[in-house]
């Protein structure tokens, strides 16, 4: 999911408003009770494996609690779309997103956030659990508690960020008291994770008191804003394409040009906000196979006008729908092939221990012309997140790939959106996302095979571009 985006901070699912002040108090009835006695239904009380969320399922709306040992908090309400799907699928509209619950048994079932990859089980309970219902505090002290108690169940990576989080609270805990203000609560908590250096990490104040925000990149890197994105896009238009303005999809978020010698250029600024007007999953989705139409063509893919080479650059690339990703990896090769795995942090008080592992593969798409020959693939530490999981779906193509340029950011997981008692929103980072071979790249990010600079202060001085240069050079020397 796209990283340093605040509007999708609140929520377990990623996008999810918080429940209405006076929604009906949470479900209390048995299991069994609300599931009317059928093996395959739905409703009932579920909590999720891992991402510390209940859901309940009742009267055809879903509604979800984020909970810690300390906590309850209201997450997100969404009624039924449709009927259920014959194998029992149920959908829901959260508004800027939806979501689907599958039932497998009478205990278990299966929740999807459309646009995400993967599943997330769910086992059946048998109510929401008590603290749900009960009026919590509110106050500074209270919300540093839930800030700092969420991370400590569910952040997946304060080991390989050598982060002692403990520690962190018995240094920051003090310091809060009924007195502090909102700012000086602010600029507590952003100290205590500024450590963590994980650009997944994001703290936001939208109230009447205060409105802040917070987030972090790794060092040495910039962040994907889209000032710097205009100011790159110019570059490469001028320096690159020789003064020839990119054809433009998607909104801007997919631009095309081709080189002399057979060469095709396709860059990829984001994976969504595609379609016309707000859009969702499913638009941007059908947007994107339209624009991957008129550029995959028949006619550029087989025969005397082929391609010779495409150089796809990710170097910028704000993330968003991973998905999206694997849709565009579908028409870039003629075998099917694991591309990563996933799996959610799943005990809060030991965090090596995981959901099971999810494999994500690559499946060629049906009756649209597909490209198999060979890619260089440019990246820098502003790829980002679903940007990163494209790269590792790339790196893994049977066919032949080239990473050129510097590491990602190295931020894979998608976001674990919550709120605080005091309505401030905040997000981390949960899941481990892995080569096939178990190999994450969090933090690091993912490594190229070829080593330039990549948008320096110095590259731009001298008007160079060393990535686009030498994948221009590696494509036009093959056969």
């Amino acid at each position: 999911m796209t990283a340093g985006t605040l509007l999708a901070l609140a929520g377990s699912l990623g996008t999810a408003a918080a429940a209405p002040a006076g929604s009906r108090s949470p479900d209390t009835g048995t299991a069994a009770a609300q599931a009317g006695g059928t093996s395959r239904s739905t409703d009932g009380v579920w909590r999720l494996d891992g991402y510390g969320m209940v859901v309940s399922v009742r009267g055809g709306e879903l509604r979800s609690w984020d909970t810690t040992a300390i906590s309850c908090i209201p997450a997100l309400a969404a009624p039924q779309q449709g009927a259920p799907a014959p194998d029992g699928t149920v959908r829901f509209d959260a508004g800027d997103f939806t979501l689907t619950v599958r039932p497998q048994a009478r205990d278990r079932a299966v929740l999807r956030v459309l646009g995400t990859v993967g599943d997330r089980g769910m086992r059946r309970i048998g109510a929401v659990p008590p603290l749900c219902g009960r009026a919590q505090p509110t106050g500074p002290v209270a919300s540093f508690d839930v800030y700092w108690q969420t991370f400590k169940e569910n952040y997946a990576f304060f080991a390989s960020r050598g982060v002692d989080w403990e520690a962190a609270r018995a240094e920051y805990r003090p310091k809060v008291h009924a007195r502090t203000t909102p700012d000086q609560l602010f600029d507590i908590l952003s100290e205590m994770t500024a450590p963590l250096q994980d650009a997944h990490v994001a703290l936001g104040a939208a109230t009447p008191e205060l409105t802040r925000s917070f987030e972090m990149f790794r060092p040495g890197t910039t962040p994907p804003t889209d000032e710097y994105d205009r100011r790159i896009r110019k570059f490469i238009e001028r320096r690159d394409l020789g003064g020839t303005p990119l054809e433009q999809h998607a909104k801007g978020a997919v631009g095309y040009a081709e080189l002399p010698g057979g060469i095709a250029y396709l860059r990829i600024s984001r994976f969504g906000d595609y379609a016309p007007g707000t859009g969702d999953f499913e638009a941007d989705s059908a947007e994107l196979t339209r624009v991957l139409d008129r550029i995959i063509t028949r006619t550029r893919t087989t025969g005397p006008g082929a391609w010779r080479g495409l150089i796809i650059d990710a170097r910028f690339n704000q993330g968003g729908s991973d998905a999206l990703g694997l849709q565009i990896a579908a028409r870039l090769t003629n075998r099917s092939y694991p591309a990563y795995a996933k799996q959610a942090r799943n005990h809060p008080d030991d965090d090596t221990r995981f959901t099971r592992r999810q494999t994500l593969h690559v499946v060629p798409a049906t009756g649209s012309p597909r490209y198999t020959g060979p890619i260089a693939l440019l990246t820098s530490g502003s790829t980002v997140s679903a940007g990163e999981t494209f790269t590792k779906a790339l790196a893994e193509r049977p066919e032949s790939t080239t990473l050129i340029g510097a590491n990602t950011q190295g931020v894979l997981s998608d976001t674990l959106g919550r709120s605080l008692p005091n309505g401030w929103q905040f997000s981390l980072s949960n899941e481990k996302y892995t080569n096939p071979r178990g190999f994450s790249y969090e933090g690091p990010g993912i490594p190229p095979h070829i080593s330039t600079p990549v948008f320096t202060e110095k590259e731009f001085a001298a008007d160079r571009d060393s990535a686009f240069d030498r994948a221009r050079a590696l494509l036009t020397r093959r056969p």
